[in-house]
């Protein structure tokens, strides 16, 4: 039986080099961040009134830079964090866990692809790379290193790092990033990712509390969990005031998403199973960001 065992879980392990890379930069992460990114970037080309075809250089130097950036930051916390990731379930046959990824190799590729990215994004503005390093090192060290297995604000501290891409974007076509809609858009991405963390949180509690991990519900438990999402949910619902002079349509779509994600919340905390309850709201989390990005994107390059 465990030889059975054993021979299952090489069989989920990565073989090709293209999987094995995807996993190890998080490939996921990347894509949902560099849609953030573009929503910076396109929201700073509509501000300044600035025609796209102008910044096509910027913008496929902004793309590249940040990927590899992004990449970098998932290299160096995949190498950190390889002993809680092999009690996870969901991360257990990461490359870095099973060894395929050694340390050598890891921070090899996490530096030179870090170093690559933060080229790209000087080329575009020095701005923007000065943005980019501050994810990462955000990200890295008071994130992962500091945070992560020391205090349920783990979670803030990394929304620090998931709210730069836009920023990454807004700089590299323009320095302005105190701009009120560059800030709207950061305070959007910032408080977001408060409630729809805490629903994976409760989702993989077990495999958090097995990893020793002081995620918000692991410590605090689940009914202190909820009343906190539900406080961010109504803050997130409050900076949809702050879109209205970008666009009033984006403004109201932000707050009916974040007004149905409150009333989710707080049916379904009542109505069903914790965790058919935290998977609905990341779910949403999901969708409420994704369309409300889109939307973005979409004006700016449309209204332009």
């Amino acid at each position: 039986m465990q030889i059975q065992s054993n021979m299952a879980s090489i069989e989920r392990i990565p073989t090709s080099i293209t999987k094995v890379l995807f996993e190890t930069i998080k490939i996921g992460i990347i894509k949902s961040n560099l849609i953030a990114m573009i929503a910076g970037l396109s929201m700073a080309l509509f501000v300044h009134g600035i025609p796209l075809l102008d910044k096509i250089g910027n913008i496929t130097l902004a793309l590249i830079g940040s990927s590899l950036v992004i990449g970098a930051a998932g290299i160096f916390n995949n190498l950190y964090d390889r002993d809680i990731d092999r009690i996870m379930e969901r991360t257990k046959n990461r490359p870095t866990v099973s060894g395929i990824v050694d340390i050598g190799s890891g921070l090899i590729i996490g530096i030179w692809i870090a170093i690559g990215g933060l080229v790209a994004l000087y080329i575009a503005s020095p701005l923007s790379a000065f943005v980019g390093f501050l994810g990462l090192f955000l990200y890295v060290i008071p994130y992962t290193m500091w945070t992560k297995r020391r205090t349920i604000y783990n979670t803030e501290v990394g929304s620090l790092s998931g709210a730069m891409p836009p920023l990454i974007g807004w700089a590299a076509i323009s320095p302005d990033i105190l701009h009120p809609h560059a800030i709207a858009l950061f305070l959007l991405m910032l408080i977001w990712q408060m409630p729809h963390f805490y629903a994976i949180g409760i989702r993989r509690m077990e495999e958090y509390r097995a990893a020793n991990i002081p995620m918000l519900p692991v410590v605090k438990g689940i009914r202190r969990t909820y009343v906190q999402m539900n406080a961010y949910l109504v803050v997130l619902f409050l900076c949809s005031f702050l879109f209205w002079s970008f666009n009033p349509y984006i403004a109201i779509a932000n707050a009916l998403l974040s007004l149905g994600w409150l009333i989710l919340s707080i049916n379904g905390y009542r109505r069903k199973q914790e965790d058919q309850w935290a998977r609905s709201m990341f779910i949403f989390s999901l969708n409420h960001i994704t369309v409300l990005l889109l939307m973005i994107v979409g004006y700016s390059l449309v209204a332009a």
